[in-house]
Parts: structure tokens; sequence; C-alpha cells
């Protein structure tokens, strides 16, 4: 792994919603920090009510984490194209994020610990 990555187990019980719905719930999500940026939530996915979410066709690659999937959110009044990724395959040394799911906090998609 990259020395400026880091990922423990997130603090607390975190919760994501958009379009005034849950879309998971979880204490044990994992926070990843990555250099100077903010850190990020990623929620383990049986923890994510999935029909909120359709595969999107887009990827991207991180040198160091590897190649990212998108979903996009599905909720009653509208589609947030591209607004959660995943890494199906993760780089050695940032495994724990397979199977984990990371939401882009928008003025829609809301990311907090309860």
């Amino acid at each position: 792994m990259a020395d400026h990555i880091k990922i423990r187990p997130a603090e607390g019980t975190w919760v994501v919603r958009a379009g005034g719905a849950v879309l998971g719930e979880s204490d044990r999500a994992l926070e990843l920090t990555e250099g100077d940026y903010p850190a990020v939530i990623y929620f383990p996915r049986e923890d994510i009510a999935m029909e909120f979410l359709d595969p999107s066709d887009k990827t991207s690659t991180c040198p160091y984490k590897g190649q990212a999937s998108y979903f996009s959110i599905v909720t009653k009044s509208t589609t947030l194209k591209d607004a959660v990724w995943t890494y199906e395959s993760p780089k050695e040394g940032v495994e724990a994020i397979a199977d984990h799911l990371a939401f882009y906090a928008t003025e829609q998609v809301a990311i907090e610990r309860v």
C-alpha cells in the first residue's frame, strides 16, 4: 500500500441518505485517508440498500487503489449519476475496501456519523 493511504475502522455508526431515503447504515464502515484529501467513508455493500443503485458504465483508475466502477443513485425524483464508487479488486495493500461502497457527498447525498 502507498504510505500516504491509511484504512481503519470508522468509529461509531454511519448513515448515508439521498432523496429523503436512508440508503444504508453501518457500524462496520471503514475510513480511508489519502494524503491531504478529506477522509472517505466506505460502507460494506451488505449494509447498503442496493435496490437504490444502478450500475454505471463509468470506470476510473487510481494508481494506488486500482480500477473503480460506479453506480448511480435512483431516488423518487431524480437519478444521481455516478454518485457511488467501488473497487471490486483493489490493489495489494488496500484489499480492505473490496466489497465496500463510497458515496460522493453533495447537496443531495449526506454521509453522517450518527
